[in-house]
């Protein structure tokens, strides 16, 4: 039983390797290609500004990577308490304020994968808000139950997120909804674009292989799904068993034809015994 890590490249290697430390027999098959956005200055721009907001919420680590590639060598902030140091070196700023680049602005993730790509960036851990490895989703509805409390008339927030390049959809606008109706002021920048991966003849004849012959696919994405059924248009999915990391992407597997769907949360330990279940 093969287990078909659908992710892109990058964090697909990742996958694979945890879970063939767990004695899975993982393989890398991308069915998502993440690339810069056409124009990064928006990217600048919101990094001079940062200071303006309140909270930046980044929808997953590739939105951090691509968001934290394209941070000055110095922010506005950076510069402005340099200045200061430099006219008064005994002054000692107040937490929180203007000058202050750690104090001020929260940084919100999505789950602990994206909180891990903060914290490798330099972004303090007591700066993060994010739903623990004990939640029952890491999703934009649980980091809202989170921070609701907080949010309040009059606050920025900037959201840094994807775009679909076939459709140029931004993802899901719940979040940003939530934030508008509880008066919050919500700007969102492109740090990166989804698009169909380009397979090797190797990976388009596993593709055709792992439909049918016990493979259990493990899916983060919908629009992973969304890519295979391009890729194999022709292909029945009839025999094929998935796992997947949350119930919207369960209704695409099974829109697609999946045998069998299997919901689970997103941590290593609790997607290792999902795909160990449907090998019992």
């Amino acid at each position: 039983m093969a287990v078909i890590v659908t992710r892109a490249a990058a964090e697909a290697a990742d996958w694979v390797a945890q879970l063939q430390a767990h004695g899975l027999p993982a393989e890398s098959l991308p069915l998502m290609a993440i690339l810069p956005p056409l124009d990064p200055s928006p990217l600048l721009r919101a990094w001079q500004g940062l200071q303006r907001y309140h909270a930046v919420m980044l929808v997953s680590r590739n939105a951090v990577a691509h968001f934290f590639a394209e941070k000055p060598l110095k922010s506005q902030a950076e510069r402005a308490s340099d200045a200061i140091k430099n006219a008064a070196p005994e002054f000692v700023t107040p937490a929180g304020t203007a000058a202050d680049t750690t104090g001020g602005t929260r940084y919100w993730a999505t789950g602990p994968g994206t909180a891990r790509a903060l914290r490798s960036h330099g972004v303090p851990a007591n700066q993060i808000d994010s739903p623990g490895y004990d939640a029952p989703q890491f999703d934009s509805e649980a980091l809202w139950a989170l921070v609701q409390a907080r949010v309040h008339p009059g606050m920025r927030v900037l959201v840094v997120r994807g775009q679909d390049e076939a459709t140029s959809q931004t993802g899901r606008l719940w979040l940003a909804e939530q934030l508008t109706e509880a008066g919050a002021q919500v700007h969102s920048v492109l740090a990166y674009r989804r698009g169909a991966p380009t397979l090797t003849p190797a990976q388009g004849l596993r593709l055709h292989t792992a439909a049918s012959d016990g493979s259990v696919w493990l899916f983060s994405s919908s629009q992973a799904i969304a890519h295979l059924q391009q890729l194999a248009p022709a292909q029945s999915w009839h025999q094929a068993k998935a796992v997947v990391s949350h119930p919207r992407i369960a209704l695409a597997a099974r829109a697609a034809g999946f045998a069998v769907v299997c919901v689970s949360r997103p941590t290593l330990a609790a997607l290792v015994e999902s795909i160990k279940s449907l090998h019992d």
